[in-house]
């Protein structure tokens, strides 16, 4: 993965000089929006090993959905 770029943020802030938000380059709004996708799929990966639950084939799952669905 390569390293994100230097960033130059912004603030946004209150008249007591409080941040309130802050303003990033698109660019690096984009990649960082999927940084954190890549680390929820890796979390999710992480917790479902973790689980004892009996891993189901893919079909079946989608059966079993449907079949409660209905």
């Amino acid at each position: 993965m390569p390293a994100m770029p230097t960033i130059s943020e912004q603030y946004i802030v209150d008249s007591q000089g409080q941040r309130l938000s802050v303003v990033l380059e698109f660019d690096y709004y984009q990649k960082l929006l999927a940084r954190l996708e890549e680390l929820e799929e890796i979390y999710a990966f992480d917790l479902a090993e973790e689980s004892q639950d009996e891993a189901i084939p893919f079909a079946q799952a989608i059966a079993e959905i449907n079949q409660q669905t209905l």
